[in-house]
């Protein structure tokens, strides 16, 4: 007789769901991995934009960050409300100027001419409040009646204002002050008496005196 060989029936309803839950598996798996790697490039972007500043888009489409400390641009010595009747007296001494105003930069005193280092202003010969230019630390107070008492102020840009012929001084040495803060007041002094109620305001930078009209529309 011949013999009959038995066979295992294929478990078909089982095999049909293998391969689908894999894929399901696999799919779920990538889009989590997905979600994670957005998330994490999100957060990380929103801590750089808090630590730098502000993300945007120029017009050529380039990424430009704006940083949020930005220094303070020079303010005049003085109550801007008063411009229109500030003087100039005596100018920066500048080698590259017009004779006139090289001429309008000399001092004199005991019929020997100086070159200027700052700028005379005045306010119809009366006296006005002197104004910190911008925010520092107070370097020096120096008093001297003679040539007029002095404020020296050191900038986070590395620049110092000097204010001078200045009574009623409002801070000292190693105060902090807020740019348009009220430091004095402009006087008359013997060195300078020509120029009256007035003050010499100078800028440095680098150690040398510059042009404060650099800075300054006077």
């Amino acid at each position: 007789m011949r013999e009959e060989k038995k066979m295992t029936p294929t478990p078909t309803g089982q095999a049909k769901w293998v391969w689908p839950t894999v894929y399901i598996a696999f799919a779920l798996l990538m889009v989590g991995l997905v979600w994670g790697y957005n998330a994490y490039i999100a957060n990380d972007t929103e801590v750089a934009s808090d630590v730098t500043g502000t993300e945007g888009m120029n017009p050529d489409g380039e990424t430009v960050i704006e940083t949020n400390g930005n220094l303070e641009s020079m303010k005049y010595p003085f109550d801007e409300a008063l411009l229109d009747r500030v003087t100039v007296l005596q100018d920066f001494y500048d080698m590259t100027a017009d004779a006139e105003t090289r001429e309008n930069s000399l001092l004199v005193f005991n019929q020997t001419y100086m070159t200027n280092s700052g700028v005379t202003l005045a306010v119809d010969g009366e006296p006005f409040e002197v104004l910190a230019a911008m925010s520092g630390t107070v370097e020096e107070v120096v008093a001297d009646e003679f040539i007029g008492n002095e404020i020296s102020i050191k900038h986070e840009n590395g620049l110092v204002t000097k204010y001078r012929s200045v009574a009623e001084i409002q801070v000292q040495k190693g105060d902090t002050v807020s740019q348009g803060q009220v430091i004095g007041t402009a006087i008359a002094n013997e060195w300078n008496p020509t120029a009256g109620v007035h003050l010499s305001f100078e800028v440095i930078e680098n150690g040398e005196a510059v042009n404060p009209r650099e800075f300054l529309a006077f």
